[in-house]
């Protein structure tokens, strides 16, 4: 399909809720997913949410085998996740560095539910239900976030362990703008 512009921080679409996803498996859908896939992939990304292309719907999508953004990441399966619910299965949380598509360059140290239960639809309206943790756990807030208006800045506690990647991370692909 198409690559597509991901907006940046700072653009006022990305502080909306999403509204919920009424209508499956139709062209339109089947379109804006394959855009979606085409523009991740092109960005090198773990995940993309459709707020982060200016659509305002209920919708992520995310998964690799194996990430050069993330190098020591364990490979995550390629969902499509539309209306999801988060469910944290524990208490118990892990701070981690994050980037974001939309904040390009950057890198911040974000804290997360260890363990979690996703549900929602697949693309077809099929229900989707999984126990995750570790870094499928992250990728998963970190998109679902997205749907809720939250930029992963927006989560950190300690700005300390917030800055530059290539200063930070000086060891990542050069070429990687996060």
């Amino acid at each position: 399909m198409s690559v597509r512009e991901i907006l940046k921080m700072g653009d006022p679409r990305l502080l909306r809720v999403a509204e919920p996803v009424t209508e499956f498996d139709t062209p339109a859908m089947k379109a804006l997913i394959a855009d979606m896939f085409d523009t991740m992939y092109h960005a090198n990304g773990a995940g993309l949410a459709a707020p982060q292309i200016g659509v305002n719907l209920q919708l992520v999508i995310f998964g690799f085998k194996q990430n050069q953004r993330y190098p020591e990441a364990p490979p995550v399966p390629e969902t499509v996740l539309i209306n999801p619910v988060l469910t944290p299965l524990s208490e118990e949380k892990e701070e981690a560095f994050e980037g974001c598509l939309s904040v390009p360059g950057l890198r911040g140290s974000v804290p997360r539910y260890k363990r979690l239960r996703y549900e929602g639809f697949d693309e077809h309206g099929a229900p989707i239900k999984r126990e995750v943790d570790g870094f499928h756990a992250r990728v998963v807030q970190h998109e679902v976030d997205h749907l809720l208006g939250i930029l992963y800045p927006m989560r950190i506690t300690d700005f300390s362990k917030f800055g530059y990647t290539d200063v930070m991370f000086p060891d990542l692909d050069p070429n990687d703008d996060d």
